[in-house]
């Protein structure tokens, strides 16, 4: 009898544990292993940056969403960490004035305007913060929620991606 509970124990922690890894929750389109759509904003706040050779990691995010605030102090981490190999980069598609006060403040990565939402419709992102890491031949190589439990976009996840080379 025990050893028919611990099968049945290991079985179903098994399961859930390669279910979880099947079922990634997305609030996006799933790009995952495919080409990128091209990156196009309406507006750079600051200079628009050099992505030639290197992963792009795109962050769409809003002043008003607390996870994306949340996630703020690890992008600026990768930025200094990664910045030769890795590009961060926010969009929004909120007012210049709110993105440009709440940048300048805390944003030490690149961010960039989407007004209309083009790019956010592309991936048809309905839940943010949603991260999109792009390899330097433009292939996705990472999306999510960079907070979910289980997938959490770390340090050693990016270097990982890094090293991989994508």
């Amino acid at each position: 009898m025990k050893k028919l509970l611990f099968g049945a124990v290991l079985a179903a922690v098994l399961a859930s544990v390669w279910c979880r890894a099947e079922d990634k929750k997305l609030w996006a389109k799933s790009f995952l292993g495919k080409p990128a759509p091209a990156i196009t904003v309406q507006k750079w706040i600051g200079k628009e940056p050099d992505r030639k050779g290197k992963f792009v990691l795109i962050d769409f995010w809003a002043t008003w969403c607390p996870p994306c605030r949340e996630t703020v102090p690890e992008l600026n981490g990768f930025h200094q960490k990664f910045g030769d190999k890795l590009v961060v980069m926010g969009i929004s598609d909120e007012k210049e004035e709110v993105v440009r006060k709440f940048t300048e403040e805390n944003i030490k990565y690149y961010s960039a305007l989407d007004t209309s939402g083009a790019l956010k419709k592309q991936y048809e992102v309905t839940g943010i913060p949603h991260c999109v890491i792009i390899n330097p031949a433009g292939t996705v190589v990472w999306e999510g929620f960079p907070l979910l439990d289980g997938y959490k976009l770390t340090e050693e996840v990016v270097a990982a991606l890094l090293k991989k080379g994508g």
